[in-house]
């Protein structure tokens, strides 16, 4: 069935008592994730929910959650490094701060994908215009990374639009594409679903 199809059977499902997300599977074949080191940032048109930020800076900032240098050797105690990693979804960082950064969160951050990286997330000053500017993208990005062989993705609220979910899924899955090494020929299935829904496969996604 068509996106728009799938969208209208599922909200035909049972009404929770909070907002569920609408998830898109994308299901891959002959795809080795440790051999093919997949990944890619999407910029969905429209934007899901607000992202929590911490960020690693030289000096506190009234913008985002701030760690400092001198903070740093609070998180060698592997408990609040857990703590810090959980709590927060994306990670920022001045450009002169990443080598320390790598040194006391990279074991925590990097498995989980939420490194600062030069694409989304390394500040080249700690000016207030820098920092609302990368605010301003992570709260529309999502991080990709394949570890298995699906892609499994929060693209929307049952509160959006379908034109809007609808927007986001192609875009996120152009990029998915785009990413892979045999493109479409790696995709095996592609599904939608709600929070607490069984997936609905999709097809004719443009």
């Amino acid at each position: 069935m068509k996106v728009e199809e799938a969208l209208q059977e599922l909200r035909k499902q049972e009404k929770r008592n909070f907002e569920q997300s609408v998830d898109m599977i994308i299901n891959l074949k002959d795809i080795d994730p440790k051999r093919d080191n997949i990944s890619a940032l999407v910029t969905l048109p429209n934007r899901i929910r607000d992202k929590k930020v911490c960020a690693f800076l030289t000096k506190k900032s009234n913008l985002v959650d701030t760690i400092t240098a001198p903070e740093f050797p609070k998180y060698k105690d592997k408990k609040d490094l857990r703590k810090l990693v959980k709590s927060y979804d994306f990670f920022i960082a001045a450009a002169k701060l990443m080598p320390s950064v790598a040194t006391t969160f990279g074991k925590a951050l990097g498995p989980t994908g939420k490194m600062p990286s030069p694409q989304l997330g390394v500040l080249m000053n700690e000016e207030d215009s820098s920092i609302k500017t990368a605010l301003s993208k992570i709260d529309s990005v999502i991080k990709i990374r394949v570890k298995e062989p699906a892609i499994k993705v929060s693209i929307g609220k049952e509160g959006m639009s379908d034109e809007q979910i609808i927007s986001n899924v192609k875009i996120l899955y152009q990029t998915v594409i785009a990413a892979l090494p045999v493109k479409k020929d790696n995709v095996k299935s592609v599904m939608l679903k709600l929070t607490m829904s069984k997936p609905l496969k999709v097809e004719n996604i443009a």
